[in-house]
C-alpha cells in the first residue's frame, strides 16, 4: 500500500517537473527552430482586433464626413400664398454663394428664408425646373465651404453613404444626419436603404469621403432616393 502511494505521487512530481521542462525549456527551444518558427504564436493573425480596427477607422471617416459638410447645408423655410409651410435643405456648389434645392420648396409666389449656420440671409432665385425638381439660388454670402462632387462612374452597390439636412425644432433650424447604403441606382436616380420624414426634402446624399452624390427627396412610403448630382451639374451649368 505505501508503496502504491509512494509511486503515485512520484509520477505526480514527475509529471508536474516534465511540465515545466515543456514549457520554459523545451518548448522555447524548439520554437526557434527553422522546422517550428512558423507555429510562433506572434504570426498568428489577430483577425478579431483588426476588423473591430477597421470598424473604428469607417466610424471616424464618418464623423469626420458628417462635421465637414455641415456647414455647407442650408436650412430653407417656405410659406406659400395659402399658408402652407415647407421645411427642407438646400446644398452649397460654389464658394460666392450658389445653392441648389428641390423646386418643390420654393415654389412661385410664395415667401421664403434660407438660413446658413442658423443665420437668415438675403438670396435672389435664379431659376427653376419643375420637371427636374431644381431650383437655383443665389445666397449673398461669399467665401463659403463647398464640398467635391462624387464620381458617379465609381458608384458601387452597398457603398457606404450619408445625408445631412436641416430640421426646423421651434423653428430654430438644427442640423441632422442619418446613415445607410446604396440600394441600387441608375443614371436618373440613386436609391438607398435610409428611410427619413418629409422634413429632410433637398438634403444633399455624401459618400463616405463628402463628396455629393446629390439631392434627396421622399417618396410615399418614407424611403429616401437621390436626384443624381450629374443632373443636378447639368442644371447648374458646371
Amino acid at each position: 500500500m505505501g508503496k502504491n502511494i509512494l509511486k503515485i505521487v512520484g509520477i505526480f512530481i514527475l509529471g508536474i517537473a516534465g511540465g515545466i521542462f515543456a514549457d520554459q525549456i523545451l518548448w522555447p527551444y524548439l520554437i526557434e527552430r527553422p522546422l517550428f518558427y512558423k507555429y510562433k504564436l506572434e504570426n498568428v493573425p489577430a483577425f478579431v482586433n483588426e476588423t473591430k480596427e477597421i470598424t473604428i477607422q469607417e466610424n471616424t471617416a464618418l464623423e469626420n464626413a458628417v462635421e465637414k459638410v455641415a456647414k455647407i447645408v442650408v436650412g430653407i423655410k417656405t410659406r406659400t400664398a395659402n399658408g402652407k409651410v415647407f421645411e427642407g435643405s438646400g446644398l452649397i456648389i460654389t464658394s460666392d454663394g450658389l445653392v441648389v434645392t428641390l423646386a418643390e420648396l420654393v415654389p412661385q409666389g410664395s415667401n421664403f428664408t434660407f438660413f446658413v449656420d442658423g443665420k437668415a440671409v438675403s438670396f435672389q432665385i435664379l431659376k427653376r425646373d419643375l420637371k427636374l425638381n431644381l431650383a437655383l439660388i443665389k445666397i449673398d454670402e461669399n467665401n463659403l465651404g463647398t464640398s467635391g462632387f462624387a464620381d458617379l462612374e465609381k458608384i458601387k452597390l452597398g457603398e457606404r453613404v450619408f445625408l445631412v439636412g436641416v430640421i426646423f425644432e421651434n423653428n430654430v433650424p438644427q442640423k441632422i444626419a442619418n446613415e445607410g447604403i446604396i440600394k441600387s441606382f441608375d443614371p436618373s436616380i440613386i436609391e438607398t436603404n435610409i428611410f427619413e420624414e418629409k422634413t429632410i426634402l433637398g438634403s444633399p446624399l455624401f459618400d463616405i469621403e463628402g463628396n455629393a452624390l446629390g439631392l434627396n427627396k421622399i417618396d410615399s412610403e418614407g424611403k429616401v432616393i437621390t436626384i443624381p448630382i450629374s443632373k443636378i451639374k447639368s442644371f447648374c451649368g458646371l
